[in-house]
C-alpha cells in the first residue's frame, strides 16, 4: 500500500477550490452564532438589523446557504476516487483500496463526534465519515453509467421531497402560523450558557440531525459525492485545459441555477416576497428549493474556480493570496477544525458570548478575519514543508506503517 498523495502530484485548482471552499463555509457559519438575534420562520438568519446586515442577509441566502456543502461533497468525492486510484494504479489490490476508504471514513467519524462535543454541533466530517465509507463500498469501483444514474436517483428523491413540501404547505390555510421550533442558534447549543450542558445538546444535534439525517436524507450530498468520483476518474480539475466546454457549461448554468433557487428564500428574508410563513419554514418549499438548487450551484463553484485556475497568469499563481488560500486547501480538515476554535468559545454564550453583540455583516467580518488567520497558519505550515496536525493526525491512523517508502 502505498502512502498518501505527495506534492509532486498535487494539482492547483483542487487545492484553490477547497482553499476557497473554507472560506464560504465559514462566512455561512456565521448564522449559528448569532445567539440573541431574532430569526426568521426557518431560524436561520436574523431579521433584525441594519441596511448592510440586510445586504449580507440577501447574499448568504441567495449564494451560500445549501450551496457550499454540496461543493464540500463534491470535493470529498473527487479526493475519495483520486484516493483509491492512486492505491490501485500503484499496485494496491482494489479491494484493499476500498477498505482504506472504508478505514478512513471510520477515523472521520471519530474525529467529528470529537468535534461535535467540544465545539461545533454542524459539524459535517462525521456524516462525510460515513458517506466515505458507504459510497466507498458501493460506488468507488462501479461503472460510470452507474455512478451518473446513481447521482440522477438522489437529485429525483431530493426533487420528490421538494414536490410534498409544496402540496402540504399550499393546503395549510394562508394565515396560518408556522411551527415554532428551536433556532439554529439553540439546536448549536450557542444560546446554552452551561458547558457541560451545551456539549450534550450539540452531541444530540449532530448525531440525529447532522450525521444521522444527513447520511440517509441529504441527497445533494449523496449526488455531489457520486458526481466528484466521475470527475475525477476524467480529472476534470486536475487538466482543466482537456475539459473546459464543460467546465464553462457548469460554472454559467450551475451558478445561475443556484441563485435563481436561493433567490425566493433572499426575498421573503428581506419582506420583498409576500408569502405564508409556512413556505419558509426548514422544512418548507423555500428551503427545499434552495438545497434542490444547490448541487448546481456548488458545481458551478468548483467549476469557475477551476477555470479562474486554468486561466491564471504566473505572476498570480505565485503571490500571497493565492498562496494562502492553497495552503488552506492542502490543510482543509486542519483550517476546518481551527475555524471552530476561534468561533465558539469567542462567540457561544457557553464562552465570551461575543455573538450577542455581532450583526450578520460584523459577524461576516469576524468570519474573514478568522479564515485569514488560518491562512496564515496554514501558509506557515507550507514554507515549513509540514502537513496540518489533523491531516498528519488522520494519516498516521489511516496508513500507520502499512505503506510503501515515495519515490
Amino acid at each position: 500500500m502505498r502512502g498518501p498523495v505527495r506534492a509532486g502530484e498535487r494539482s492547483l485548482a483542487p487545492d484553490l477550490a477547497r482553499g476557497a471552499m473554507l472560506l464560504l463555509i465559514v462566512a455561512s457559519n456565521t448564522v449559528f452564532h448569532l445567539w440573541a438575534a431574532r430569526t426568521g420562520p426557518a431560524g436561520w438568519h436574523p431579521v433584525d438589523g441594519g441596511p448592510l446586515d440586510t445586504a449580507v442577509q440577501f447574499a448568504m441566502v441567495t449564494a451560500l446557504d445549501l450551496r457550499v456543502f454540496p461543493l464540500f461533497a463534491f470535493m470529498f468525492g473527487y479526493g475519495m476516487m483520486r484516493l483509491h486510484r492512486r492505491q490501485t494504479e500503484a499496485g494496491t489490490d482494489p479491494r484493499t483500496a476500498t477498505a482504506l476508504l472504508r478505514r478512513r471514513g471510520l477515523w472521520l467519524l471519530l474525529f467529528g463526534s470529537a468535534h461535535a462535543a467540544l465545539l461545533m454541533a454542524g459539524d459535517i466530517v462525521g456524516v462525510y465519515g460515513i458517506l466515505c465509507a458507504v459510497l466507498g463500498t458501493l460506488f468507488i469501483r462501479r461503472g460510470d453509467r452507474t455512478l451518473l444514474t446513481a447521482a440522477g436517483i438522489a437529485l429525483l428523491l431530493l426533487a420528490a421531497l421538494t414536490a410534498l413540501t409544496y402540496l402540504d404547505a399550499a393546503a395549510q390555510p394562508a394565515a396560518a402560523a408556522p411551527p415554532q421550533g428551536p433556532t439554529s442558534a439553540d439546536l448549536y447549543a450557542s444560546t446554552e450558557t452551561d458547558p457541560l450542558a451545551a456539549a450534550l445538546t450539540r452531541l444530540e444535534t449532530w448525531a440525529l440531525t447532522v450525521t444521522l439525517g444527513g447520511a440517509l436524507f441529504s441527497f445533494s450530498f449523496h449526488a455531489a459525492i457520486l458526481l466528484g468520483f466521475w470527475a475525477a476518474r476524467r480529472g476534470v480539475l486536475d487538466r482543466p485545459g482537456d475539459h473546459l466546454p464543460l467546465l464553462r457549461r457548469t460554472a454559467v448554468a450551475g451558478i445561475a441555477i443556484g441563485w435563481a433557487g436561493g433567490l425566493p428564500a433572499a426575498l421573503f428574508h428581506v419582506g420583498a416576497l409576500d408569502l405564508p410563513a409556512a413556505y419558509a419554514v426548514e422544512t418548507g418549499p423555500l428551503f427545499m428549493l434552495q438545497a434542490l438548487t444547490g448541487l448546481p450551484g456548488g458545481l458551478g463553484y468548483a467549476a469557475a474556480i477551476t477555470l479562474a485556475a486554468h486561466a491564471m497568469p504566473a505572476r498570480i499563481r505565485s503571490g500571497l493570496p493565492v498562496a494562502l488560500t492553497t495552503a488552506v486547501g492542502k490543510r482543509s480538515l486542519s483550517c476546518y477544525l481551527a475555524h471552530s476554535v476561534l468561533f465558539s468559545p469567542v462567540l457561544a454564550a457557553w464562552g465570551l458570548g461575543l455573538g450577542a453583540h455581532l450583526g450578520s455583516a460584523t459577524a461576516l467580518l469576524y468570519a474573514v478575519a478568522v479564515w485569514l488567520v488560518t491562512a496564515v497558519g496554514a501558509h506557515l505550515l507550507e514554507r515549513a514543508g509540514r502537513r496540518g496536525p489533523a491531516e498528519a493526525a488522520l494519516r498516521r491512523l489511516v496508513y500507520g506503517g502499512r505503506t510503501a517508502p515515495a519515490g
